[in-house]
């Protein structure tokens, strides 16, 4: 057990590296990467904002990846880590792709489809599931979230702030 953590660790921390690279972007840090055979063959981070597309999700950009480096659209035989617990979309995906396990940092208690609001990886009524594994460098993964929220409150409460000020009339003496 103690191995499979080490490299659910190891392979985590590869994906917290992705999420970093959103976060330069001024992006939600979310990021991902996917195994196959003990070899990272898809990487991706959250870019929605930057390029203004919805579908710019971590886990999609790397299983896009992932199946140009298979040339196949099945990833059978892979590992997809997250940051954070995938939305429907990503879920929905995965489970498209055929990904026979999924390890998540953070969860997602708003919008995650890995267990919290849906379970949409685990779903029985599917023609395929994902073994999933939960927390892995969870406080990690949602320290990041939390801090960037965090600033992202203050940045847009010290611009509405500013706004204020400047439509304020000035007194002028007569």
């Amino acid at each position: 057990m103690a191995v499979i953590q080490n490299i659910q660790e190891k392979y985590m921390k590869e994906a917290i590296k992705q999420a970093k690279k959103a976060l330069a972007l001024g992006e939600v840090p979310i990021g991902c990467v996917i195994v196959y055979e003990g070899r990272i063959i898809g990487r991706g981070y959250n870019r929605r904002n930057t390029d203004k597309n919805t579908l710019a999700h971590a886990e999609i950009t790397a299983i896009n990846k992932a199946s140009k480096y298979i040339g196949d659209w099945r990833l059978e035989g892979c590992t997809l880590y997250v940051t954070l617990e995938p939305c429907q979309m990503c879920a929905g995906a995965i489970i498209q792709a055929r990904i026979p396990e999924v390890v998540m940092g953070a969860m997602n208690p708003k919008a995650g489809c890995g267990g919290s609001v849906l379970n949409v990886l685990e779903m029985p009524r599917f023609n395929h599931q994902a073994t999933v594994s939960r927390g892995v460098l969870g406080e990690e993964c949602s320290a990041l979230l939390k801090t960037f929220f965090t600033e992202l409150r203050e940045r847009n409460k010290a611009e509405k702030e500013e706004n204020h000020e400047r439509q304020q009339p000035v007194d002028t003496p007569e």
